[in-house]
């Protein structure tokens, strides 16, 4: 497994259009993101079918969340790694 450089977490977000976000580093770093393969799972469906709850996306601890307690870890946001919901998903395909 590779080692990351450093922990970066997010410092601010905010919706673009749909599901891309803009989201800043605490390193000064700015990223747009589509997050749409990043929500896989049961948590994030409720996030998909509700725009509304969608836009409610804030910064939580160093990484974004939503209301719902539905997150994205940030080292994927930062590093672009690929998520543990979605390598599981993969894998029952």
């Amino acid at each position: 497994m590779e080692q990351l450089k450093r922990l970066i977490r997010v410092r601010r977000v905010e919706i673009v259009e749909g599901l891309t976000v803009q989201v800043e580093f605490e390193d000064s770093t700015v990223r747009l993101l589509d997050l749409a393969p990043l929500m896989r799972g049961a948590i994030f469906d409720e996030l998909l079918q509700n725009p509304e709850l969608f836009n409610q996306v804030t910064v939580e601890h160093g990484t974004i969340a939503w209301p719902n307690g539905a997150d994205i870890d940030p080292d994927v946001l930062y590093y672009g790694l690929t998520p543990a919901s979605v390598g599981e998903a993969d894998l029952t395909h």
